[in-house]
């Protein structure tokens, strides 16, 4: 789910730079999501509790991943190699089981290279943007856009998922497996692959 320099709609780096507006950073994500929970909210406004709980769980896996992640050496060499100024712009929102797993590994990748900003939009709020980078039609998340803010390019995207995990769902979509089972099916294949599959793919993204 990696595209080399891509052409974009019209509008796109007029809603890129409108979202970076209303962006966090990756502290300031935790920290919102964080602040929500305490008054039983989401980043959807009126949600519901389903959006709560998973918003809960997202946070924990978050934190999990900022403690126990690391970078090889070899993997931060080939990071420090990037010499572009580059903004990696991530739609997501706190309840989003793939963004909880995959934007943490995001953040360790931007944290090694000053040449990276990483900036994080929710998708409610950035709608147009969303449409703008839609996979398969729907509106997945999280969703990276690599934008070039001097010459106003998109560089590549990732997202939603791993490729492994975008299999599992899409199988399960096949399938019409239930919730359930899905989520049961692709945290275990997060918690196995441990975060090497999309270091993988987004250090790809970083050689385009």
């Amino acid at each position: 789910m990696m595209n080399k320099i891509i052409e974009v709609k019209e509008n796109t780096v007029q809603h890129i730079e409108e979202s970076l507006e209303k962006a966090y950073n990756y502290i300031e994500y935790e920290k919102l999501i964080e602040d929500l929970l305490k008054e039983n909210k989401s980043t959807t406004k009126d949600a519901g509790e389903d959006f709560v709980h998973y918003s809960k769980l997202g946070i924990r896996r978050m934190k999990r991943w900022d403690k126990t992640f690391k970078l090889s050496v070899e993997q931060l060499e080939q990071i420090k190699k990037y010499k572009k100024n580059i903004i990696w712009v991530v739609l997501s929102e706190g309840w989003c089981g793939d963004a909880a797993h995959s934007i943490p590994i995001i953040n360790k990748i931007a944290e090694a290279n000053e040449n990276i900003e990483l900036k994080i939009v929710l998708r409610e709020e950035n709608l147009d943007l969303m449409n703008d980078f839609l996979t398969n039609g729907g509106k997945s998340i999280p969703k990276l856009i690599a934008f070039n803010p001097k010459e106003k390019t998109v560089e590549g995207t990732w997202g939603p998922r791993p490729k492994p995990a975008q299999d599992i769902f899409l199988e399960a979509r096949e399938k019409e497996v239930d919730f359930e089972t899905y989520e049961k099916d692709l945290q275990t294949w997060y918690n196995k692959d441990k975060g090497q599959t999309a270091t993988k793919e987004l250090l790809k993204l970083l050689e385009n």
